[in-house]
């Protein structure tokens, strides 16, 4: 099923939606080497990642949601069901994790950064279970892909070796 939200032909969404993945995840890493270092730096660089993550993942989920409307089969729409609540919700708790780092003198930050910690650990989890769901979309069941026609070279190989 080739995408409807597409330029040239390729779908938007993959494109779009690598970097609130990289983003938040670097985010996740930078937050790992702050518990090790403890430079002041780190908790601002990751503050700044999960916001522009999150500025990304909604402009990731327009054409996602072009492409979920295209969906027929019921058992694709399942699985396009799971990745989209998955991305919701990591969407929320990177939220959240943003509305905690903006509160400075909150006595659930502190300089620790401990809740926002795990709900990036939990944020990554999700992004990555829900990631997996959307490679099986695309690779598996073809979302988003326009159907591939054979080369002349594969034509020549079928009659030669069926």
């Amino acid at each position: 099923m080739a995408s409807k939200a597409s330029i040239a032909g390729h779908p938007v969404h993959p494109m779009l939606v690598s970097f609130p993945l990289a983003l938040w995840y670097t985010s996740f890493a930078t937050d790992v080497v702050f518990y090790f270092n403890h430079h002041l730096s780190l908790p601002l660089i990751s503050k700044f990642m999960i916001a522009a993550g999150i500025i990304g993942a909604a402009a990731a989920a327009v054409p996602g949601i072009i492409d979920w409307l295209a969906i027929k089969n019921n058992e694709v729409k399942r699985i396009a069901n799971w990745h989209a609540r998955l991305n919701i919700l990591a969407l929320l708790i990177f939220s959240v994790n943003l509305y905690l780092r903006m509160q400075a003198g909150s006595p659930l930050v502190g300089r620790s950064l401990r809740i926002p910690f795990l709900l990036s650990l939990l944020g990554v989890v999700l992004i990555s279970i829900s990631g997996w769901l959307g490679g099986a979309l695309s690779f598996e069941h073809g979302v988003g892909v326009a159907p591939q026609h054979d080369t002349p070279d594969e034509e020549v190989a079928k009659v030669r070796f069926p």
